[in-house]
């Protein structure tokens, strides 16, 4: 996990964001799926910030305490994942579609369903009055 702060170049707010890797930030990017917090723009980009690194041989407490809330936060987030994994079925890309399908033809599904969509079908469907929302997800155990 790498936290970034960003800044829009729109209406000069800066926030925090994290994300799963430096490639992921940039992959979000790409696709135009970072917006603003306040104004909504697309035109966010990474502010200068002075680097924090976590190491095992911490001397500090605020460090140590640092590592155990991200240790810990990083456990509840795989813990979601697991419950997401037993409990929904995966529809990768076709999210967006297979939730329509779910909302206009009232099918009746056992499980719920989790995917992939871009920020503007995840705007499209809550403007359908379509409930999706968007959690991390890390892609491997070694992240």
């Amino acid at each position: 996990m790498i936290k970034y702060n960003l800044l829009c170049k729109k209406c000069d707010l800066a926030f925090d964001s994290w994300f799963a890797s430096s490639k992921e930030y940039d992959k979000l990017k790409k696709k135009k799926l970072l917006n603003c917090l306040g104004c909504g723009s697309l035109k966010v980009e990474k502010n200068l910030m002075a680097p924090k690194l976590i190491t095992k041989n911490l001397s500090h407490n605020n460090e140590k305490k640092d590592l155990i809330r991200y240790k810990k936060i990083k456990k509840t987030i795989r813990e979601y994942q697991k419950f997401i994994k037993n409990n929904f079925n995966y529809v990768g890309e076709n999210f967006a579609y297979e939730a329509r399908s779910i909302h206009y033809n009232n099918k009746k599904k056992n499980k719920g369903i989790y995917g992939t969509a871009s920020k503007q079908d995840l705007k499209e469907l809550k403007e359908e009055g379509i409930d999706a929302q968007i959690i991390p997800w890390f892609e491997s155990e070694n992240s």
